[in-house]
């Protein structure tokens, strides 16, 4: 594989908008190609999708999905700029997919990492720091494995950094970047919400031994 260099990066961007993190994994799949690189980023929708970043999404849809059984249920809102967006069908796929997405992913609970509050990340690096298998390491290296480690678990909880589940090579916020490209507007997925049945309800523990005693005694 071929050495990307950050000044590579730095062009790929300036000529593309995308970011720095995409553009360096669009070198690397090109093997440091530059033309390549950059119809990489447009067949994944990311270069016109993240100049468009900017743009006033208020219109949209809310979407629901319910899981076979009814014992899963999830309602999303997807946001575009316009009316005309929301009623096409590629759109409406979009939000049906990501509601989907919701119902299969027990554990997320934020769109995107940068909403998960500070005050969690930094509880999650005080149990870090403190796990037994750190203990002799010095504090450097213990910061920067600490790091890594929380960086996984953010990830785990942001619906956008999950592999989107009808192709495990692209993620959830890749899917978006490609309809934004396909549709030519601003999509945010701004919030949804998991529905389990029972979930929160204590359910009564019985015996079931002494049922079938107490059904027998009546017998």
């Amino acid at each position: 594989m071929a050495q990307i260099s950050a000044k590579d990066v730095k062009e790929l961007r300036e000529k593309t908008g995308a970011g720095m993190m995409d553009c360096k994994k669009a070198l690397q799949e090109s093997n440091g190609d530059m033309t390549k690189a950059m119809e990489w980023l447009r067949q994944k929708g990311i270069a016109s999708a993240n100049t468009k970043e900017g743009r006033v999404a208020a219109e949209g849809l809310v979407g629901s999905y319910i899981h076979t059984g009814g014992r899963v249920g999830v309602l999303v809102e997807v946001n575009c700029e316009t009316d005309f967006v929301a009623r096409r069908e590629e759109f409406q796929d979009l939000v049906r997919n990501v509601a989907m997405q919701v119902a299969a992913c027990p554990n997320v609970e934020y769109v995107k990492v940068e909403d998960i509050p500070a005050d969690f990340v930094a509880k999650e690096k005080e149990v870090e720091m403190g796990r037994e298998d750190l203990a002799s390491k010095p504090e450097n290296i213990r910061e920067k494995i600490v790091d890594g480690r929380i960086a996984k678990r953010l990830k785990e909880l942001a619906l956008l950094e999950q592999p989107y589940i009808r192709d495990q090579n692209i993620t959830v916020d890749e899917l978006v970047k490609q309809t934004v490209a396909q549709l030519g507007e601003n999509i945010q997925v701004r919030r949804f919400v998991r529905f389990v049945l029972g979930e929160g309800i204590e359910k009564e523990e019985c015996n079931f031994a002494e049922e079938v005693a107490k059904a027998g005694g009546k017998a």
